[in-house]
């Protein structure tokens, strides 16, 4: 049974500590290695208004939030633009340019993101960022936060027959990583990411960092942190540890 972000930290290592030994972990790219929602929520809500959506009134976060974070592009399209696909498919490549402009030098990492990284790479364990953004949004956000030479592999959603919230991108990590759902577990900081997770079998841990806990709960991660200095998810991975024998001092 999944947990809330504020529930005791008991359960919440024990759901973890059965994938015992752990092979791979897997992370979601945006709102999950870096806080990059902040700066999608401004392009679309100037490029919005300059094209006169919603009447000329600037959409909201709540709005960002239900109707645009962690979609694919294409459903995206569908969405803003259900009669016009080919001004869709250009107002998001401008938008993907706009969003390259805001976050150039300007994305931070999560909190406790290199404690977690020295942890994973500590006990050799396999690693592959998942997303559903354009290539190089993904790569200057992996860049721009230092993990350039950390993942083993980058899945994207187009690369795949279904992106998020279809378990096909997490399914061709665990693929390209030959390593098994019963021994890996997922980051995801939104609804159709964690959907997307869970899908594919495996454990997700969910970032409740902007989006609402009620809505991510309701996808059904085993539990939610604020960040990845949460003492639950430290618990959690120090659970796995007394259970693989491994356990080791982290700084």
């Amino acid at each position: 049974m999944a947990t809330s972000i504020g529930e005791n930290s008991k359960e919440s290592s024990s759901t973890l500590a059965r994938l015992a030994p752990l092979q791979a972990v897997l992370f979601d790219i945006d709102g999950t290695l870096c806080d990059s929602d902040p700066f999608h929520y401004l392009a679309f809500r100037e490029m919005l208004l300059e094209i006169g959506y919603n009447g000329g009134v600037p959409v909201d976060e709540e709005w960002f939030v239900k109707t645009i974070s962690g979609k694919h592009n294409d459903d995206l399209v569908s969405v803003l633009f259900p009669n016009d696909h080919k001004r869709g498919v250009k107002f998001l490549d401008d938008k993907k340019a706009l969003l390259r402009r805001l976050a150039k030098e300007q994305l931070k990492p999560q909190n406790g993101l290199y404690k977690l990284r020295k942890w994973i790479e500590d006990r050799g364990l396999k690693r592959a960022a998942v997303t559903n953004a354009p290539r190089a949004n993904a790569e200057q956000c992996i860049n721009q936060v230092g993990l350039a030479d950390f993942f083993d592999v980058l899945i994207l959603g187009s690369d795949c027959k279904h992106a998020k919230p279809y378990p096909d991108p997490y399914l061709k990590a665990l693929e390209v990583l030959t390593v098994s759902k019963d021994h890996t577990f997922v980051f995801e900081d939104c609804v159709s990411g964690i959907k997307a997770g869970v899908a594919a079998g495996m454990s997700v841990v969910g970032l409740a960092n902007r989006n609402p806990s009620q809505l991510l709960m309701e996808a059904k991660p085993v539990f939610l942190i604020k960040d990845y200095e949460d003492p639950k998810l430290w618990a959690a991975l120090e659970e796995i540890d007394k259970m693989s024998g491994t356990r080791k001092t982290t700084a």
